[in-house]
């Protein structure tokens, strides 16, 4: 079995690459970014999926259209004749509280799949920013992928949740996201605990921007039975303050 995972936190493709430069330029695209800004963000992303030639593609900060982007939906525009199953979900969990500000409508989390996928959304029980999606692989492998949240208490709560589902599958699994790990590794102790998961990261490969800032914040865990059998790529994405992972498995 050889299968290669993607995974992205595109920024909503607003452009913004981490340099201060970008953050000034473009902070009028935290108020409204054109479908054309977005286009352009977009066909450099699928150049990246075109190069590496994933079997699946996850995303987080990905806009399904709404007023803030001339309602242009990112994973339409992503999809194609090789990528033709996606889902694409609200990442607030339907929280009615962040239904009434427009500057949440339309922020999701999603993805897009060569072959059809079996797949589940949970939620947190804790933070904002609630979505979980688990994504049956083949031979009996569960990817699942989320958007953690900015507050360390919170975070700790999620880590813990994730770590419960993630375990409650049969199988093998793997979790990729953006942790925002803002205090280091250690912050993943939920989850590395009596080795329960392996992380794949190279902890001196940072995956985030701003400015001078450098941090390891996406990342890709499994599971003891997958740890002989995977690698990861870091891949800059210009178009964002973060970088993609690429994670393949190679198992008999």
């Amino acid at each position: 079995m050889r299968y290669k995972i993607f995974f992205s936190n595109i920024g909503y493709a607003r452009g913004i690459s981490g340099s201060l430069r970008d953050h000034v330029a473009f902070s009028g695209t935290h108020i409204y970014h054109s479908p054309r800004n977005q286009q352009s963000c977009l066909q450099q992303l699928k150049g990246l999926i075109k190069d590496e030639d994933p079997d699946i593609c996850c995303f987080v900060e990905i806009d399904k259209g709404s007023v803030l982007t001339g309602f242009y939906n990112q994973i339409e525009a992503l999809t194609d004749s090789t990528y033709h199953h996606f889902d694409i979900a609200d990442k607030y969990g339907g929280q009615k509280l962040y239904n009434w500000f427009p500057l949440y409508w339309g922020k999701c989390n999603g993805f897009i799949a060569k072959d059809k996928l079996a797949f589940n959304h949970y939620y947190f029980n804790h933070g904002a920013k609630r979505l979980i999606y688990a994504v049956e692989l083949a031979n009996n492998v569960t990817l699942f992928f989320a958007h953690f949240s900015l507050r360390r208490n919170t975070r700790l709560l999620q880590l813990q949740e994730i770590r419960k589902h993630a375990l409650s599958v049969s199988g093998e699994t793997i979790i990729m996201a953006d942790f925002n790990i803002l205090n280091g590794l250690d912050e993943l102790s939920p989850l590395l605990e009596n080795d329960a998961f392996h992380l794949l990261n190279d902890p001196k490969d940072v995956t985030f921007t701003f400015h001078k800032k450098r941090l390891l914040l996406d990342l890709c865990l499994c599971t003891p039975g997958l740890k002989n059998h995977m690698s990861l790529k870091i891949i800059p994405q210009i178009f964002s303050d973060h970088a993609a992972l690429l994670a393949t498995i190679d198992a008999p």
